[in-house]
């Protein structure tokens, strides 16, 4: 079972894995391949993390993948459902939403 992780954004939730580790972004970046302006700019948030990265970036911090990839999605889930104006509501929605799109996805295997 994996913790949840509570901050504020997937930028900060960086930043902060970094800072534990004492890296310097110029040192995280040369470890996961991005240019230090480009750690930068997604720890304050201007810049997306690439997706392609999360398994990398998971090693790095030795945590796990899934709460590595739910942290990621979470936050763009709720980025997205706040630039549209979203109720709160959304967030009950799409956990309903996630469950049915699951078990559609499991009567598929049967």
């Amino acid at each position: 079972m994996h913790q949840v992780i509570n901050m504020s954004s997937f930028g900060k939730y960086i930043k902060r894995q970094r800072e534990e580790k004492n890296w310097t972004q110029t040192e995280f970046g040369a470890l996961i391949g991005i240019n230090t302006s480009a750690i930068s700019r997604i720890e304050n948030g201007s810049q997306k993390f690439s997706k392609s990265k999360l398994e990398k970036l998971s090693k790095l911090f030795k945590v796990d993948n899934q709460e590595i990839r739910d942290k990621f999605f979470a936050d763009k889930f709720a980025r997205e459902a706040t630039k549209y104006g979203c109720s709160d509501s959304i967030f009950k929605v799409a956990e309903e939403t996630a469950k049915f799109l699951k078990s559609q996805s499991r009567k598929e295997l049967v």
